[in-house]
């Protein structure tokens, strides 16, 4: 029986499932630890090893042997971690090593289990549960982990489980990461161990000042609201900060920085020379690196970044080679390029712009960098050179150690995805049992304007001029953090279904989106409103103008969610002239309602550059709105809560504008239910149909 392409990418999480990932190399070479689901449609992750000398698999740690309660029993920081990670399978979604990686640790259903990776054997630990983010300590003999917000450790042999540190007071956690740093600065963790793993770096996280919001189920109304801490643009953050934490209990000490002037703890790491943080002014125009002394907490200034506009913070910076020198990038202004830097000199070119550090190994650094913005490769720094390991038109990452590489990509003149080992005995694959999509994209990649906004058009399938012109349906993301226009075919199967239900399909990632350089990025301080919407309209004025057969431009919607929302009710409120209907989904319609990291760092605080947030709100335009709006809204969302949508949606009945709201009971910003993401589709597209008759 076949199955329809809404129906598949739900069941699939977006053909996620059955994609081999988080990878860990033994130093030896002599294992790949790795997670994968058994089948594409399968959302239970097991963890699984490759013999590289060989190519065989073996699976390790299989859910379904193990006993345990279910996802029903996750403790509430899982659930918001993978949230915040957008992670939509369940099962073992993360494990974490020794420094041989001989052994594994994992939370599964709330409890602790510990796997060795030689023998395959799986045992339950008798941990305090729920158990969170176990982490195993370097040299296999303990396990880190949290339970009730305290930082707890039990023995790799299941003995001596006890408390390190005990939370003051139930507005204070420890060895968890707060909602700004797991959402916006990419740091998921709140503790980190030694090298010798005889001390821990735990953050600690008092949410005291930070404002409450409750989110109800009005669905079910005999169910508590959930009260949570948001720190929205202009209000108090989280006071986050370190302690030093002996792993046998002896010891104790705080880490001591200039908090006031400094309140953002971007990120931390231990190696052989000593734990490295980052921190960050609340304006993020300036951050450090410092060094923690590991006997008192004491800190010393290893670097210092400066930016007028803001300070980017790069994964996998800071790190250090073998001779201690500091890897870390720079804003070459001058250049317009992202630059990794060695002990203070730049050692990538000029237009190769860099987007992450994957792993420092000696003197050699591997790291991802593009020349186009919609290709990602992986390139070697070592011996004053830098070489370039992956080709083809995709996006590619990769984990190396020792003689060992493990690459993984998506290409544009391929449906599936790449993962190999490199190494001494040759290249082997690992399987993706990834579903195959019944739809096979077919897309053009073209620069659009003066400015070459990147720009993905997609037309029906089997589409003649013969048929007649089509109804455009835009569909971007189009702000910062995220591109949708990359030369990877996958990519692309929603908008050619969506281009199969009769419409022309236009997809750009104007300035904001990254890639494309320092001004590119720059170039929304302040101002989202006229470069998004300038760029989206010249994509599809150059979409035009390479299909003038095929692009109707008297009926032109736009379609997105959460950035790409707002973008869509935007365009229908402020360019009515070139777009006729929109579907907005979780849209930030009132940007003092988001979040303070990600809305200052673009507006200012609120109280120092109220214009701007008037400038770009979307209540201030609700009495413009002239075309067909469809908001909808999760309203169990914790990042753009369900009052972005219900604000709108009052100004606009204020005004007396028609408009359309679909809630979705019990749903997030991510929709992960199966049977909400196909029906979404489907509703989408009919309304479409009929708004644009």
């Amino acid at each position: 029986m076949s199955i329809s392409y809404p129906r598949q990418t739900a069941r699939t999480r977006r053909f996620t499932l059955g994609v081999p990932r988080a990878f860990q190399i033994a130093p030896d070479g002599s294992r790949v630890a790795f997670l994968r689901t058994k089948a594409g449609d399968d959302p239970v992750t097991c963890l699984w090893t490759l013999d590289p000398a060989t190519g065989a698999e073996t699976l390790v740690a299989d859910p379904a042997a193990l006993s345990v309660a279910g996802e029903a029993n996750l403790p509430a920081e899982e659930r918001a971690r993978r949230e915040r990670a957008r992670e939509g399978a369940g099962g073992i979604v993360g494990f974490a090593t020794d420094s041989a990686v001989r052994q594994a640790v994992f939370s599964l259903g709330g409890q602790l289990f510990l796997t060795d990776l030689e023998s395959g054997e799986t045992r339950e630990l008798p941990a305090r549960t729920p158990v969170f983010d176990p982490r195993l300590d370097p040299a296999g003999r303990r396990v880190a982990y949290v339970s009730a917000r305290t930082v707890r450790v039990i023995g790799a042999d299941g003995t001596d489980d006890r408390a390190l540190i005990t939370p003051e007071s139930e507005q204070i956690s420890y060895g968890l990461a707060e909602f700004i740093a797991a959402e916006e600065m990419q740091r998921m963790r709140g503790h980190w161990w030694s090298p010798d793993g005889s001390t821990l770096l735990a953050a600690r996280v008092d949410e005291t000042p930070v404002q409450r919001w409750t989110i109800a189920d009005p669905a079910n109304p005999d169910s508590p609201a959930t009260e949570i801490a948001y720190p929205a643009a202009g209000t108090p953050n989280a006071i986050v900060s370190l302690v030093l934490l002996k792993a046998d209990g002896e010891g104790r000490a705080s880490v001591s920085w200039d908090r006031g002037q400094y309140p953002y703890l971007t990120t931390a790491s231990w190696d052989s020379r000593g734990p490295l943080i980052v921190v960050q002014t609340r304006d993020q125009r300036a951050q450090r690196v410092l060094t923690v002394d590991p006997l008192n907490g004491e800190t010393a200034l290893l670097h210092t970044g400066h930016d007028p506009v803001w300070t980017e913070i790069v994964p996998g910076v800071p790190a250090r080679t073998g001779t201690g020198d500091l890897v870390w990038t720079i804003e070459d202004h001058q250049a317009d390029t992202r630059r990794l830097t060695i002990g203070g000199e730049a050692v990538t070119p000029p237009g190769l712009q860099v987007r992450s550090v994957l792993g420092v190994e000696g003197g050699t650094v591997l790291f991802t960098a593009s020349t186009e913005p919609t290709e990602i490769h992986v390139h070697r720094y070592a011996d004053g050179e830098v070489t370039q390991l992956t080709s083809g038109q995709g996006v590619f990452s990769a984990v190396a150690s020792g003689d060992l590489t493990v690459v993984t990509g998506s290409r544009l003149d391929a449906l599936g995805t790449l993962t190999e080992v490199r190494g001494p005995s040759g290249t082997f694959p690992i399987e993706s049992r990834a579903e195959t999509p019944v739809i096979t994209p077919r897309v053009e990649l073209l620069r659009a304007g003066e400015r070459g906004v990147r720009t993905a058009v997609v037309l029906p399938t089997g589409w003649t001029p013969e048929q007649g012109r089509l109804p455009v349906l835009m569909d971007p993301y189009g702000g910062p953090h995220a591109q949708r226009v990359l030369a990877v075919q996958r990519a692309y199967c929603e908008p050619q279904w969506l281009a199969d239900q009769g419409f022309a399909v236009v997809i750009a990632d104007g300035r904001g989106t990254p890639g494309r350089g320092v001004a590119w990025e720059r170039a929304v301080r302040g101002d989202f409103v006229t470069p998004v919407l300038e760029d989206q309209v010249a994509a599809l004025e150059e979409a035009a103008r390479r299909h003038p057969a095929a692009l109707d431009l008297d009926r032109v919607a736009v379609r997105g969610w959460s950035f790409g929302g707002w973008l869509a009710a935007l365009a229908v409120l402020a360019r009515p002239d070139v777009f006729h209907a929109a579907v907005a989904g979780a849209p930030v319609t009132d940007w003092t309602l988001y979040d303070t990291h990600y809305t200052e760092r673009y507006l200012g605080l609120p109280e120092e550059e109220p214009e701007s947030y008037a400038a770009n709100s979307l209540i201030e335009l609700a009495a413009k709105l002239t075309r067909p709006l469809l908001l909808i809204h999760g309203l169990a969302d914790d990042n753009v809560v369900a009052a972005h949508t219900l604000r709108l949606s009052s100004a606009l009945l204020a005004a007396g504008r028609p408009h359309t709201v679909l809630p979705l009971s019990g749903v997030t910003h991510m929709t992960p239910q199966e049977v909400v993401a196909e029906n979404l589709l489907h509703l989408q597209v009919d309304w479409l149909r009929k708004s644009l008759a």
